[in-house]
């Protein structure tokens, strides 16, 4: 009886532990199941071109032939996922010494087209382009989501950052809403200061970008945005867009107050002027008040000119407004607000020296 007994027992173990295993096998299978799914899953997202598309929820690689976005990939956390860039290091050195994975990443893109073949090499999950790139309709043969973005005020910043987090994940989205919060605090404070300066007291400001020929930023443009916050007026806002020609009467006759020239200006090989002195002594140039008064400025340039698209135009308008109006920003210490905005938003800790040639506009002293 007691032997029934037992190998009933016996029995009953054997198809409960069967019964176990195979449970623990189907949650196993479930389980991986549900990973790879997950790793599969897509999302559609709509891009400055108001095009739907649709991307990994998970990105591992990324592409990104909008020079500025680079740094606000990298400002977002996933600067070690780029693998394909329009960036050299000669370009934007200031990018290469903040996030040294760019020095892994292929050179795919210019600002006329994409080295496709390259491209397919990295094998990118989503690919970066400024509005109405050029390189568009070749990505999009390729099979690869390509999300365009554009921004050209605060507003539309704004929006190009919180759709570049969603694209990217959570993490992401986190930094960009701190990123926002910086930014909108720090238009609060100094806008609380130039919006009280009376129309006729406000310094006309002309940002040059090239001597050879004369070109310049209008209305329509985040130059003109940040001219405005910092208490300025555009001298040139009677053009529209980026980078136009402008005449040298036009500029005589517009006679700003101030003229900010961007840290790549005086780089340029086919331009006469090569430093500040040879606009004093420039016949025509010292017709213009800025001239006369000498206040011409160069524009700080680091993980990507300040003045242009980048994730340091939280920086710019301080700038500009420590600048044009030095008597109102008395305790405005640029020096310091950088250094904390590389440690808070770029997790890099810039040296006094580095902080100092950034705001001069300067590269990497080893360079």
């Amino acid at each position: 009886m007691k032997k029934h007994i037992s190998i009933i027992i016996l029995s009953i173990l054997s198809i409960s532990l069967l019964f176990s295993g195979c449970q623990n096998s189907a949650n196993a299978k479930s389980q991986s199941n549900s990973t790879e799914q997950k790793s599969t899953q897509k999302k559609i997202i709509t891009d400055a071109a108001g095009e739907k598309v649709e991307i990994p929820s998970k990105i591992n690689k990324i592409a990104d032939g909008w020079p500025a976005h680079n740094e606000v990939v990298t400002m977002l956390g996933y600067g070690n996922k780029i693998v394909s860039t329009i960036l050299s290091k000669k370009a934007m050195p200031w990018l290469y010494v903040v996030n040294p994975n760019m020095n892994k990443a292929l050179v795919d893109f210019t600002n006329e087209d994409v080295d496709t073949e390259q491209l397919l090499k990295t094998k990118p999950d989503i690919v970066f382009l400024p509005l109405n790139s050029k390189s568009a309709a070749k990505i999009k043969e390729l099979a690869i989501p390509a999300v365009q973005l554009n921004f050209t005020d605060y507003e539309s910043l704004k929006q190009c950052f919180k759709l570049t987090g969603d694209v990217l994940g959570s993490d992401a989205e986190k930094k960009s809403s701190e990123y926002i919060s910086y930014l909108d605090n720090n238009l609060k404070k100094i806008k609380a200061v130039t919006d009280k300066i009376p129309e006729d007291k406000k310094l006309k400001v002309l940002h040059l970008t090239s001597f050879s020929p004369i070109t310049v930023d209008g209305s329509n443009t985040m130059i003109d945005s940040w001219i405005k916050a910092a208490g300025g007026i555009n001298a040139a806002s009677e053009i529209t867009g980026n980078n136009k020609e402008a005449s040298m009467e036009q500029i005589i006759k517009w006679n700003p107050d101030v003229i900010i020239i961007s840290s790549n200006t005086l780089t340029d090989t086919k331009s006469a002027v090569k430093n500040i002195n040879d606009l004093y002594s420039n016949p025509q140039w010292s017709q213009v008040k800025a001239i006369q008064d000498k206040k011409i400025y160069i524009n700080p340039s680091g993980a990507f000119l300040w003045d242009r698209y980048g994730a340091d135009e939280a920086l710019q308008f301080q700038w500009a407004a420590k600048t044009l109006y030095p008597s109102k920003f008395k305790n405005m210490n640029m020096a310091s607000i950088t250094k904390t905005f590389y440690k808070d938003f770029l997790n890099y800790d810039l040296t006094t020296d580095q902080t100092n040639r950034i705001l001069k506009g300067l590269p990497p002293a080893n360079n």
